[in-house]
Order: structure tokens, then C-alpha cells, then sequence
């Protein structure tokens, strides 16, 4: 998975997503949820210092810059539970 990085509103709602150095500012109401942990698949013991099992996760669709008219691409980003940061599970670009 991809690094990138969020900005968010002071009301916690993401409002951009930079990923390969390139902007991309939300353009529609994001969706946030949240998912299990699925440590056991690679682990077999819940990772030292992971002591959670939930992690965030936000779905935005997104176009590149600011330009309204550029086609919206649909990202999926977690939190990456031990930097604190995001990343990129899945971009889907929207088909017009």
C-alpha cells in the first residue's frame, strides 16, 4: 500500500489527499467507517504494541488539483496504525 497524506478540516472531514506528490482535492461527501484488524492472518500473536483491532477508514472521491471539471477518482485510505498516517488501499477512477 501507497503512503499519502491527508488534510483534514478542523472537523476531522478529509479535504485533500497528496499522493505521488500531486493534490487532489475531495469533491464529494466522504464516507467513513471502520474495520476489523485481521493480525491473525500474518501474525500469531497480536503485534506488541498494536492494542487495537479496529482501524479507520475513509472512502473520498477526489479529482486532481482544483479544476471542477476533472473526472472524480474514488480512493480508498486506512490509517496506518503504527505511523499515524494514511494509506492507500485502492483508486478507482470513475468512468464519465
Amino acid at each position: 500500500m501507497e503512503h499519502v497524506l491527508m488534510r483534514m478540516a478542523p472537523d476531522g472531514r478529509p479535504l485533500s489527499v497528496v499522493r505521488g506528490g500531486r493534490e487532489w482535492t475531495i469533491g464529494a461527501e466522504p464516507v467513513r467507517w471502520f474495520e476489523r484488524v485481521s493480525w491473525w492472518e500474518a501474525e500469531r500473536r497480536m503485534p506488541k504494541g498494536l492494542g487495537r483491532v479496529d482501524i479507520e477508514v475513509w472512502q473520498v472521491q477526489a479529482r486532481l488539483g482544483r479544476n471542477a471539471d476533472s473526472a472524480l477518482t474514488t480512493m480508498e485510505l486506512i490509517r496506518d496504525g503504527l505511523g499515524g498516517g494514511w494509506r492507500l488501499r485502492e483508486a478507482v477512477a470513475d468512468a464519465a
